[in-house]
């Protein structure tokens, strides 16, 4: 496949990318135990402009590696236009989530984990590093975000 676009501005990326936190609902969310066992899932998010909000149930082995390893890296998109986030974890019961991050999931997911089984917990990912682009003409300049800061 031949590229014809040119490459995008670290500006239209960074825009790229929050857009598309906002507007999509489902992320990749890749995580490891304490032995290194990879486990990768799609889970749906809701970004509040700071953190990625993410739910599952806090016995399985997403929410046990959530919990107890505290990072993750979050993938976005197809091969062809990929997003990649890394970041700390920090875990919330049902009872002791914040209520504008629940109350935000719920409405954009149409699923609210506080009325579903009290094994549900969830997790809040504050990024620390962001690498977007589309195709080998974008690597250049795809990191987007360092140390939790943004570098555009």
């Amino acid at each position: 496949m031949k590229i014809t676009a040119p490459a995008r501005t670290a500006g239209q990326r960074k825009h790229d990318v929050l857009a598309r936190l906002e507007q999509e609902v489902d992320i990749w969310v890749a995580t490891a135990d304490a032995h290194g066992l990879p486990c990768l899932v799609p889970l749906w998010f809701v970004w509040d402009g700071k953190s990625l909000w993410l739910s599952t149930r806090g016995t399985n082995p997403t929410g046990r590696n959530l919990r107890d390893g505290g990072r993750t890296r979050l993938a976005l998109g197809h091969t062809r236009d990929v997003v990649l986030v890394d970041g700390e974890v920090r875990a919330f019961g049902a009872a002791d989530v914040p209520e504008a991050a629940a109350d935000a999931f719920a409405a954009k997911t149409g699923w609210d984990p506080r009325t579903d089984s009290p094994s549900y917990a969830y997790f809040q990912v504050r990024p620390r590093a962001m690498q977007a682009w589309r195709e080998e003409h974008e690597l250049r300049g795809r990191h987007l975000m360092r140390d939790g800061v943004w570098t555009v």
